[in-house]
């Protein structure tokens, strides 16, 4: 299942890395694609959307939707 998040407080490579991570501990198969510029994290996984926000929101970033 695709999610699209617009979260706030990514700003480089280190964001990029740390919410990939997270992401990638919930589910190790998630595709996950960063653009910084639009503030946009598209996951490509079976967990709920909920369960993804949360764990880049435990990364320290604003999940706006």
């Amino acid at each position: 299942m695709q999610h699209v998040f617009t979260v706030d407080g990514m700003s480089c490579g280190h964001c990029v890395k740390a919410i990939t991570q997270a992401i990638r501990a919930l589910d190790p198969q998630a595709q996950v694609r960063v653009d910084l510029d639009e503030r946009r994290v598209e996951v490509e996984s079976d967990r709920s959307r909920v369960a993804l926000a949360d764990a880049i929101r435990d990364e320290g970033y604003t999940v706006r939707d």
